[in-house]
């Protein structure tokens, strides 16, 4: 039997995948197109992501293919300087196409013993007290003891599970694509720049030499925004709202999005559970859509683990929906705000130039880039220590740095007092006897996903703490 059934072999549903394989989980990832997308609906990593990336030691492969760029005018495009003292040791943002990250985390989750399998469509889905059953195009069934449901906004797999999806259907539409123009650089630059101090939802990019990302607002609703526009379409948008297109040509892909924003009401329903866009969907401003679904797999990797591997204590699985659920619901918001924001109308306008004196007061351009960027998730573990519930950030150790020990997805206490002991959850639990001049705490207990767990010096607290996160000690 499977271990695992991931369905969708997005940016979500890989690195669920690379989580899974650090645990030794058996995992076969479906994902019913034949070839990975060529269309770039996200544009790069925010902090939180990078971090991630970090902690699994991924990130020079990613530095690799990315380009760098100060962490700001993200909340609604008002433009901003980068705030000061941000809690995290990478401050930038890293520029890097959405089918590069898929293909990164796709050769990862391929070193690591994942099973890809393209081509694979999902039509089915029955569970029982023992597993679940997938039914695939054709007739194929597949046995696991879960599933996650990682295949988009119109998850195939939250509609066999019955999972209600309230929230507001799309009001605007926007046309995406790269393409070649004929027009002069300088002169497609300095009309994007008059257009754009009204209508935000304009851009035309240069990608290379010659090529363009356009994206432009539709006209209405398509019947069917599955079906990808014609280049006539851009061409007549173009001229609508920019007085002309450009001499715009040869695209290599077109697409459509809108500004639908939805949730799952629930993301486990018994043995089947929900991440990514198949969970949320939101309008793209903030370009927090992708790091989110990476972000929710980070959560959910280890916790599946443990369950697959009977060692979670109760309530570990369902803790996902508990800590994730709230953090997507708080983007919905964020989004639906910068799109109001973003608006043409004289009344948004106005909030937007009142927005943008408040921001910048330094604390407000701050609490806001801290929300975009997601490192100021706090996840409710209680009452006790400032840290408990926040992800650490990297921070320099006596010999190393925090993330370089945190590559294999394992537990971490971090103990500065050289007295605790971890003993009977060696095998899920590094114990790592080191100082920092940065870390605020005698010792700390970290979750795989870097997330403080305790915090304290007490040898009885710390055993009163180890049973909730890494399950039943083993005997010596």
């Amino acid at each position: 039997m499977i271990d695992v059934i991931i369905a969708g072999a997005g940016p979500t549903g890989l690195m669920l995948a690379c989580e899974l394989r650090l645990h030794g989980v058996r995992v076969v990832v479906l994902e019913k197109e034949t070839e990975p997308t060529r269309v770039v609906r996200a544009l790069g990593l925010h902090v939180r992501s990078i971090e991630v990336m970090d902690q699994r030691g991924l990130l020079d492969r990613f530095l690799a293919h990315g380009r760098q760029y100060p962490v700001g005018g993200f909340f609604a495009g008002i433009p901003k300087p980068s705030p000061g003292r941000l809690d995290t040791a990478h401050a930038y943002v890293l520029g890097i196409p959405q089918p590069v990250t898929d293909r990164l985390l796709a050769e990862r989750a391929a070193e690591l013993g994942a099973e890809i399998r393209r081509g694979c469509e999902v039509t089915g889905l029955e569970q029982d007290e023992d597993g679940v059953t997938v039914e695939l195009a054709g007739g194929t069934r597949l046995r696991s003891r879960y599933a996650v449901g990682c295949d988009g906004g119109r998850s195939t797999v939250r509609k066999l599970l019955g999972v209600g999806f309230p929230g507001e259907p799309a009001g605007v539409e926007t046309l995406l694509g790269e393409m070649e123009a004929t027009e002069d650089p300088a002169v497609i630059a300095a009309v994007v720049a008059d257009v754009r101090r009204t209508q935000l939802r304009f851009g035309v990019g240069p990608v290379e030499e010659g090529v363009y990302r356009v994206v432009v607002p539709a006209e209405g609703l398509a019947e069917d925004r599955t079906v990808p526009p014609t280049l006539e379409e851009v061409r007549e948008r173009l001229r609508a709202v920019a007085g002309t297109d450009f001499g715009v040509h040869s695209p290599r892909w077109l697409s459509r999005f809108g500004d639908a924003t939805r949730q799952a009401e629930r993301y486990r329903t018994g043995r089947v559970l929900l991440a990514g866009d198949a969970a949320h969907i939101h309008p793209p401003v903030g370009g927090q859509g992708l790091n989110l679904g990476i972000q929710d797999a980070f959560n959910l990797g280890w916790k599946l683990a443990a369950e697959v591997g009977g060692w979670a204590p109760d309530g570990l699985l369902d803790s996902y929906h508990a800590e994730r659920h709230p953090v997507a619901a708080d983007v919905l918001d964020n989004t639906r705000a910068q799109m109001v924001l973003m608006s043409t109308e004289p009344g948004p306008r106005s909030v937007r130039r009142l927005v943008s004196e408040l921001m910048d007061f330094e604390e407000v351009n701050r609490h806001l880039t801290e929300k975009i960027t997601a490192i100021s998730v706090r996840y409710d573990f209680g009452g006790g220590h400032g840290l408990l519930g926040r992800r650490l950030r990297d921070i320099g150790l006596k010999r190393g740095r925090l993330y370089g020990l945190m590559h294999g997805g394992r537990g971490l206490l971090l103990d500065q007092t050289g007295r605790l002991s971890a003993e009977g959850w060696t095998d899920r639990v590094d114990h790592v006897a080191d100082v920092s001049e940065e870390l605020e705490a005698p010792a700390v207990l970290l979750r795989p996903d870097g997330h403080v767990a305790w915090a304290g010096e007490d040898q009885a607290e710390l055993l009163d703490h180890l049973p909730r996160w890494f399950g039943p000690a083993t005997a010596g």
